[in-house]
């Protein structure tokens, strides 16, 4: 982007590897007047040099840049709104197909309003990997990979051929077909740059690689030193069609890393513990910046685990700064070398190079953990920050039995599963599954699962054999080094065969279970457990018929599925026994550091990662027979069950009306605390009976083909009809501690119905809705549906206690408002039942962060003034409102 301002006086050329660069130079910024420039973390460097060369007079003013370096007086709690933009959009499947949808529907919509199509294309580079859709049908079989793919192209032809159709229409836009590897871990090894460099009027600019993304695990490259975080589609869209991510300067954690890690721990351990701490802190809405000397003791992979989890502590990011570590990483990973010169001599210019000598910067607070001190450890059975010592995982289960799953009777029984040889009790192990971003991109732990694997059959042990057991690695990388070492083949032996390359289980593609253990699980109120290396293990997310989840590191993960049950005590009691009828113990297997550091060396190289990155974008057969339609717009199907028009731009007008007030609206949901994204978005199985499945039913669609939501995120019938129908739900309208399900009760008929149902027939009489929630409202992953599907219900505002940011920011994003209520009140303070009419006015006047009333009045007639905060922060947020949405801003501001 070409601009003229430099209020500061710091642009400047680079030399590295024989080229010169234009950039914009902190440390000069600093002499020319913003004092203190060169203390700041690490990430907030990134954000002004952002600033600095963005500086156009109006989005960005040389106010906002001197807000940055001010930032050292109030250490980010003024609260000063910045405009950000991010050098690109890294997208997944389910995600990405709805913005591309949009973006399709964007074109048509400009084309309405008599403009160019031409003009809705991504400004910045976009890369979408196709990852989450496929599903771990087959399992442990060497034939398990190869069908997973066959079924996977059976299933998501249509969006296939969508996503084809958009690399060849858009400009800035490239596909990473299936079977390539999880989008993070790509980022990781290939796309990310740590210095992007653009060609503007005739000279090459170099600046901080910095990217947004639709999923929230974008934070992984934050390991990297490459500045990221997770955003709504709605967002990531607006950033890929040139606006600015408006953002408040963050407070910045400062986390001291002191010590290294014990024998016998693992970088999983690491960051359970991390999380648990920054939980236990209160980080949302926060930067977490890693600093001090145990930063040197720590790979680029374990520094990328820990960026990884962010969304699982609460933080926008956990960075990590440019060190030799990271030099060392992109030479290992293949990456160019005139890009490697080109990150040392940068960040070391800027003032962004961290050695051992570097002095701390300055922090809004501070954190510590000696590494010595951390100890093996799981987290479950349903939130990543409740992490337990190894040791404590069987009695941890056993309290969980009883005060969460309220099983007091006979809880050692077992019963058998017909047809099988075995029988079933409370906390076995249903699913082990070596899958997610955050540990498969990380050589230690896989590399120790597989030798792990070696041990245990060295001994002759088995996995027991109602486990479902299943490696999806985050790369090719992953599985090309693992053959080469011969312990892909010991992973095979105990059922950790290759499923799929993608997010499987850790985002509920774990597939069925077979059907008797299902059955037995479902007939006998089991709670069964699942041992998953990934980092979300939240209620009804891994598995419909898995209740209790833990996260664990792949050679954790094996061995539970050695043991069979969390009920055991790995510590002291045996995984099985070996040949002869000794007990074996993990201790048994458990591989040492020093011999992982061995196959790692030998194995982890340079020459594999650029053989395998080589043709990255060209994908094998099954995507090359994949026939897209061309054209600049699309032709949409009006029989296709995956990809629809959605409605946002009908009858839209070239200026937006007055927005009016919420009159005489009704409660859709008394929602309590921390109803995650998972809650409220469609995601996971589609029941037959559920509104969504009788739509596809009514379309023709067979069970058997009913997919999964988020391979339907492309069509909004599907989508709006399974927003708030997760099977775990509780709306406390439907009694004191709620029904559990997508239910509601229409008023004034007292009817009750699906969330969807209801909300149709206030529709029918045109009855605005509100929503109630608790503390952390939307937290989880960053699903735009959760918004879009609020949006096309007809909800109008949503009042909590406190949101997540991606979901608040995308409520706005989708033209509904989000409120707060004062501190201490709460929905259930104010003995709301649901029978209750809403009004809030004031509205066509409202400003950033004002304080407002909802009028409510009550089911007996009493009228309640209620104050609550308007949580639209910014400016640019109250333009997207009143516009009616993001995109409706923008195809306005392009259409002009």
């Amino acid at each position: 982007m070409s601009k003229s301002l430099d209020s500061f006086n710091c642009r400047r050329t680079l030399t590295a590897g024989g080229k010169d660069y234009i950039y914009y130079n902190l440390l000069e910024a600093e002499k020319n007047g913003l004092t203190g420039a060169s203390q700041l973390p690490y990430s907030m460097k990134v954000l002004l040099e952002n600033l600095l060369r963005n500086e156009d007079g109006r989005s960005v003013t040389k106010e906002s840049i001197q807000a940055v370096a001010n930032w050292l007086v109030d250490k980010g709690t003024a609260g000063v709104e910045i405009a950000y933009r991010p050098a690109r959009v890294l997208m997944q499947d389910f995600t990405g197909v709805p913005a591309v949808v949009d973006l399709a529907a964007m074109r048509d919509g400009i084309k309405a309003l008599g403009g160019d199509p031409e003009k809705i294309n991504p400004l910045v580079p976009v890369d979408l990997v196709i990852d989450h859709s496929v599903i771990v049908d087959e399992f442990g079989t060497p034939l398990a990979f190869a069908r997973n793919v066959e079924l996977e192209y059976e299933r998501n032809e249509e969006r296939y051929k969508f996503l084809k159709w958009g690399q060849q229409a858009f400009r800035n836009f490239r596909v990473v077909p299936p079977g390539t590897g999880i989008c993070h871990q790509v980022n990781l090894e290939y796309l990310g740059q740590v210095v992007w460099t653009n060609d503007e009027t005739g000279e090459t600019v170099a600046y901080p690689d910095t990217c947004v993304g639709t999923d929230s695990h974008t934070t992984m490259i934050n390991g990297l030193g490459v500045l990221g975080w997770g955003v709504g589609g709605i967002e990531a869209e607006a950033a890929m069609l040139g606006q600015p991510v408006s953002m408040l300067l963050p407070e910045v954690i400062g986390f001291r890393l002191t010590g290294k890690l014990k024998e016998g721990v693992t970088a999983t351990d690491l960051v359970l513990t991390v999380t648990q701490m920054l939980r236990k802190k209160g980080v949302v809405g926060k930067f977490v910046e890693f600093f001090g000397p145990g930063l040197s003791n720590m790979t680029l992979a374990d520094r990328a685990t820990i960026g990884n989890m962010a969304p699982e502590y609460g933080a926008t990011c956990g960075f990590f700064p440019v060190d030799a570590e990271t030099i060392r990483y992109l030479n290992m990973s293949g990456r160019a070398e005139d890009r490697i010169a080109l990150v040392e001599e940068y960040s070391k210019a800027q003032g962004m190079w961290r050695t051992a000598e570097s002095a701390d910067p300055v922090f809004t607070d501070l954190l510590e953990l000696d590494m010595s001190e951390v100890v093996p450890s799981m987290a479950g059975p349903k939130r990543p920050e409740g992490r337990i010592a190894l040791e404590g995982i069987a009695s941890g289960f056993a309290t969980a039995l009883e005060k969460e799953y309220k099983k007091t009777v006979d809880t050692a029984k077992r019963y058998a599963v017909e047809g099988e040889s075995f029988d079933l009790g409370h906390g076995d192990v249903a699913i082990a599954a070596i899958t997610s971003c955050t540990n498969t991109s990380n050589p230690s732990v896989l590399i120790g699962a597989g030798l792990l694997a070696r041990n245990a059959n060295r001994l002759g042990l088995k996995q027991k054999p109602w486990v479902k057991t299943s490696l999806a690695p985050g790369s090719q990388v992953v599985a090309e080094y693992l053959e080469k070492a011969g312990l892909q083949k010991e992973l095979d032996q105990i059922g950790f065969n290759l499923v799929g390359f993608g997010c499987t289980t850790c985002i509920g593609n774990s597939g069925p279970l077979p059907a008797p253990i299902s059955k037995t699980i479902n007939d006998k109120g089991l709670i069964a457990a699942a041992v998953l290396s990934g980092n979300r293990n939240f209620e009804g997310r891994v598995s419909p018929d898995v209740q209790a989840n833990y996260l664990a590191s792949p050679p954790l993960v094996v061995a539970y599925a050695l043991a069979g049950s969390v009920t055991k005590d790995l510590t002291t009691e045996p995984l099985g026994e070996d040949r002869d009828g000794n007990p074996v113990f993990l201790k048994d297997i458990w591989p040492t550091s020093q011999e992982i550091d061995r196959f790692i060396a030998e194995n982890v190289t340079r020459e594999l990662f650029a053989r395998k990155y080589a043709d990255v974008f060209k994908g094998d057969e099954n995507w090359q027979k994949v026939q897209a339609p061309e054209g600049q717009t699309y032709t949409w199907d009006d029989k296709s069950t995956y990809v629809q028009n959605p409605p946002y731009f009908v009858g839209m007008q070239k200026t937006f009306g007055a927005i009016g007030d919420i009159k005489g609206a009704r409660v859709l949901g008394l929602f309590g605390d921390k109803i995650t994204t998972d809650h409220i978005s469609p995601a996971g199985s589609i029941k037959a009976a559920s509104p969504a499945g009788k739509y596809l039913t009514e379309n023709g669609v067979g069970v058997a083909d009913f997919n999964q939501y988020g391979t339907r995120r492309g069509n909004h019938e599907v989508m709006m009809r399974g927003t708030f129908a997760n099977i775990r739900i509780r709306n406390h309208m439907l009694g004191e501690n709620g029904r559990e399900g997508g239910y509601t009760i229409h008023y004034p008929s007292k009817e009750e119905m699906s969330i969807y149902d209801a909300a149709m027939e206030y529709r029918k009489e045109g009855v605005p809705l509100v929503i109630f929630a608790g503390i952390e409202y939307g937290n989880g992953s960053s699903r735009d549906w959760a918004a879009k599907g609020t949006n096309l219900l007809g909800v109008k505002a949503v009042i909590a206690q406190s949101f997540e940011r991606i979901h608040r920011s995308n409520l706005v994003g989708m033209g509904i408002i989000p409120f707060v209520f004062e501190n201490g009140t709460s929905w259930a303070s104010l003995g709301l039942k649901g029978d209750e009419i809403v009004e809030i006015d004031g509205i066509e006047t409202i400003r950033p962060r004002q304080t407002m009333v909802a009028k409510v009045t009550m089911g007996d007639g009493t009228v309640k003034n209620v104050p609550i905060l308007c949580r639209i922060d910014t400016v640019d947020e109250l333009d997207y409102y009143k516009n009616g949405g993001i995109l409706q801003y923008v195809l306005r501001d392009l259409a002009a």
